[in-house]
């Protein structure tokens, strides 16, 4: 049960959806991570806030704030225009909670699912976007930001160290402080029966106290996807790597939707440089459905041990993995849904249920 409403108060839109789902309800596609006793813990909504002339010369703020059952985020977003053949600037200041499953979850039921571990990932980041003047295929955005990172128990509490007493931050402190300059770029190439995407991502820390962390992280995503008569083939290799300072939370999580499925989140490996490849072939059973088959594989490349602490050896994490399985794709005018079942290599099987593209 939900609801959605737009409000207009002068040139500011607020825009309201809030979905009061029971919690019975969501543990039916989500596993249970942690009790919640607080009946506000149930609501899972979003608050939107737009104003398109805030001081007169179409400056333009966006203000939203999203929760979930177990995540939080709120995100401050202000624009100021600028002539279009120049970078855009916007000045975003970002704080968001969840669960630090991918690394710290512990693996149950011969890896398709992962459990809490008692870790909870507080971000605050403060800083500034430019986005460049886009060509015919590629784009580009380059930010630098203050980030200050907060590790919580399930219960709000501050923590150092894990449930094995290891530390959870590069520094030994309660958190970690870090200015990162972070360059993205994209190529994206279509046809009408195939298209081509390349991202490009790389982080530097910048050390500008002693303590804080000096890093670099380079990440990609390859995709192609081909029209094979009426089904259509998709494959992508996602990879990555980090030298320098490392906090156990920015290591690389291979396993769970959107990586290797038929593994819980995380439940292949974490370590520090990851190689993941997905194959997918989808066929049109109507209109509004198609079905697919799909095959995933990923690996850390035996860098789990170089993750301080080591936290993937302690959960017996294999480090890698292959899923395979089949699911449906229901396309809406509400959005498009999906439901993916998969086996993994230790033969246990794992149902998934997902929503994108969902009409605000």
């Amino acid at each position: 049960m939900g609801a959605q409403k737009s409000i207009h108060a002068g040139k500011a839109k607020i825009d309201v959806n809030v979905d009061f789902t029971h919690k019975i309800c969501a543990s039916m596609m989500l596993p249970s991570l942690r009790n919640t006793g607080s009946p506000l813990s149930l609501v899972i909504g979003s608050l939107c806030i737009k104003h398109p002339n805030l001081f007169g010369g179409s400056e333009k703020l966006d203000v939203s704030w999203d929760k979930g059952l177990y995540d939080l985020n709120i995100l401050v977003a202000y624009r100021r225009p600028r002539p279009q053949w120049v970078a855009q600037q916007c000045f975003v200041m970002q704080h968001s909670l969840s669960p630090e499953i991918g690394v710290h979850g512990i693996p149950v039921d011969n890896f398709s699912r992962s459990g809490s571990g008692g870790v909870n990932l507080s971000r605050l980041s403060v800083g500034l976007d430019l986005n460049e003047p886009a060509s015919s295929k590629w784009s580009s955005t380059t930010s630098i930001k203050f980030e200050n990172v907060r590790l919580l128990s399930d219960d709000g509490r501050s923590i150092t160290r894990d449930l094995d007493g290891f530390p959870i931050t590069c520094s030994g402190n309660a958190h970690d402080s870090m200015v990162v300059l972070k360059q993205e770029s994209q190529y994206a190439k279509a046809t009408d029966n195939s298209f081509s995407r390349f991202t490009m991502q790389i982080e530097q820390g910048i050390p500008v106290l002693s303590k804080w962390l000096i890093f670099n992280r380079f990440k990609f995503v390859a995709s192609k996807g081909i029209k094979l008569g009426p089904a259509f083939l998709l494959t992508s290799l996602t990879g990555g790597s980090i030298v320098g300072d490392m906090a156990p939370y920015q290591a690389f999580a291979i396993g769970g939707l959107g990586s290797v499925r038929g593994y819980g989140e995380g439940a292949v490996g974490s370590g520090r440089s990851c190689l993941v490849a997905n194959t997918e072939v989808t066929i049109p059973l109507s209109k509004m459905l198609e079905g697919s088959v799909f095959l995933d594989c990923g690996t850390d490349l035996g860098s789990g041990r170089l993750v301080p602490g080591n936290p993937a050896l302690r959960q017996g994490k294999p480090g890698s993995g292959v899923g395979l399985g089949y699911g449906l794709r229901f396309k809406s005018p509400l959005g498009h849904f999906q439901v993916d079942y998969a086996i993994n290599a230790f033969q246990q099987k794992t149902l998934y249920f997902g929503v994108t593209n969902l009409a605000s």
